[in-house]
């Protein structure tokens, strides 16, 4: 891991610190839970208008259209394009909250 330090002290890192949102992503065949990784101080909306074609899944379980676990996995990469919707699991209301 490379630091630089400027004239202040203060330091730089090529570590890029993120907060792990827990999120249900809607695709063009399946569902999936998990975690999409967020920069700190930036929404989930911000993460998935960057430049990068792809957005990082940890913990992921994809869902056939039955609600079936068809695959787990502790990372993928799921390209962008492919993306119908995507909701934070936090902001999730069950019809018993509404």
């Amino acid at each position: 891991m490379a630091i630089e330090y400027d004239e202040k002290g203060k330091y730089y890192t090529n570590v890029i610190h993120k907060v792990a949102v827990p999120s249900i992503v809607q695709t063009t065949n399946n569902l999936i839970r998990g975690f999409i990784h967020v920069r700190n101080d930036e929404r989930l909306k911000d993460e998935l208008e960057n430049n990068e074609t792809f957005v990082a899944v940890t913990d992921a379980n994809i869902y056939n259209a039955e609600g079936q676990v068809i695959y787990s996995s502790p990372f993928i990469a799921l390209q962008k394009n492919q993306i119908v919707w995507v909701m934070p699991l936090d902001e999730e209301k069950t019809d018993t909250e509404q």
